[in-house]
């Protein structure tokens, strides 16, 4: 069964001052995907978050949210996080949800400690946000993007600053908000190892271009066991694999050549690199994670 689509984008750019921070980037998010957004700073991930919030203009390309194209209509459906949106440090948490109820002119009362229990602010009790923790203002700037009950949730590095248990503490509250309130998540992060325990799918930008594209089904298949050969030639490697020992193996973007089975042969298959006038310097077994394979991939960019 097709799944509905939630963000479409086709060739969609942004420039500033003549220089590209989104390029012409295709991306498709389907309904209950939690979409990790991974880059470097600068790579064009705000500069795509903000436009499919409206807070900024595409320069060129199209956007179909919810398979809409009254993008001023389905953007009532997002919620987001984005560059610190600002909470009243004077005020209580339940004062500042209750401040962006009345500005979004949302009915009802009850959604207020509602979703402070469900964000596990609930006893913050009259402590004033400008006392709270990193982690609390996270939960407190994830339960306002939510008092609209929105379809997406979008989040641009909700884990920064947190230790190691207010990480924790936001991926088992994002993951509840997929499961149970069946929330489609885009968010970005520097924090590949805990994104990888979260995201469904992944998408890559660097330099305003989406250069990969990927499940988490599929990074799995990618990262598991292998075998990573460097040689001099690796145009000529591939041939010679393919015809004497495999075609389960992947290039990286660097040259890089990534084999995922014979791997009890790595001798064998040194000699026939060398034997056949290839210089080898790196013939490696190992398994990656989503930093490693990340760290290659713009290894070959650089």
């Amino acid at each position: 069964m097709k799944m509905e689509s939630v963000v479409q984008t086709k060739d969609l750019c942004k420039t500033y001052a003549g220089k590209n921070a989104v390029n012409h980037v295709n991306i498709n998010i389907s309904r209950g995907d939690i979409y990790g957004f991974i880059g470097e700073n600068g790579a064009g991930k705000t500069t795509f978050m903000r436009m499919l919030c409206g807070l900024a203009a595409p320069t060129g390309g199209t956007m179909r949210l919810f398979e809409s194209t009254d993008l001023e209509k389905q953007r009532k459906r997002i919620g987001a996080a984005i560059e610190n949106p600002a909470i009243y440090p004077a005020m209580t948490a339940e004062q500042n949800l209750e401040v962006y109820r009345l500005l979004m002119s949302i009915p009802g009362k009850n959604i207020v400690p509602e979703l402070l229990d469900f964000v596990g602010l609930n006893n913050a009790g009259r402590k004033k946000t400008r006392d709270f923790s990193l982690g609390m203002k996270q939960r407190l700037m994830i339960a306002v993007a939510m008092i609209g009950n929105p379809d997406l949730l979008i989040l641009d590095e909700p884990m920064n600053g947190l230790d190691p248990m207010g990480i924790k503490e936001l991926r088992d509250l994002l993951l509840k908000l997929n499961k149970e309130k069946k929330l489609t998540i885009v968010l970005s992060s520097h924090i590949l190892d805990e994104l990888s325990r979260m995201a469904t799918c992944y998408g890559v930008i660097h330099k305003g271009d989406l250069i990969d594209e990927f499940s988490s089904q599929e990074l799995e298949r990618r990262c598991r066991r292998n075998i990573k050969i460097v040689v001099d030639n690796p145009d000529k490697a591939e041939h010679l694999l393919r015809t004497a020992v495999s075609t389960n193996f992947n290039i990286m973007a660097d040259g890089a050549i990534v084999l995922y089975d014979h791997l009890d042969e790595a001798a064998r298959i040194n000699r026939m690199l060398v034997s056949n006038g290839l210089s080898v310097s790196v013939l490696a077994s190992g398994e990656q994670n989503l930093e490693g394979y990340f760290m290659d991939l713009m290894g070959g960019k650089k």
